[in-house]
């Protein structure tokens, strides 16, 4: 398995949930917070297996997916490749690296709706699935 940059504190996730869908919390790259407390890179704390979701999108998010331009909100789940993860670390969690693109899932829990004259009708695509991929500032650091 190839080696590859260690992700970190300040570097980015960049979620992609393929048109018509929009959820506007992830339209731009979201930062990550490296949740150990010993492993730094360039000054900034490393990334462990479970960081990779930020808090910011840990709740329900509001999307819409015209022509279903009502609302609707939906939980976003990551499902890292092994291309993600250092093999082992020595006495925890495994290191994010930046690795291939993984998948993304938007599980819907309330649909958006289309307003229509007889009613709203509600979007009946309930799980929407995407890519994501980390964007790191770090080209010193590797791990495998």
């Amino acid at each position: 398995m190839p080696s590859d940059f260690v992700i970190k504190t300040g570097d980015m996730v960049q979620i992609t949930i393929p048109p018509p869908v929009i959820v506007p919390a992830i339209q731009a790259p979201v930062p990550l917070k490296g949740s150990s407390t010993d492993v730094q890179v360039n000054g900034q704390f490393v990334c462990l297996q479970g960081d990779e979701l930020p808090q910011s999108l840990r709740g329900p998010l509001p999307y819409t997916a015209p022509p279903f331009v009502t609302p609707g909100t939906g939980m976003l789940t990551l499902t890292l490749a092994p291309s993600n993860l250092t093999i082992q670390s020595q006495n925890g969690p495994k290191i994010l690296i930046k690795g291939q693109t993984f998948q993304a899932t938007f599980t819907v829990q309330s649909p958006a709706m289309q307003p229509t004259p007889g009613g709203p009708v509600p979007d009946a695509l309930m799980v929407k699935t995407g890519t994501a991929q980390f964007i790191t500032t770090n080209t010193t650091v590797y791990a495998g």
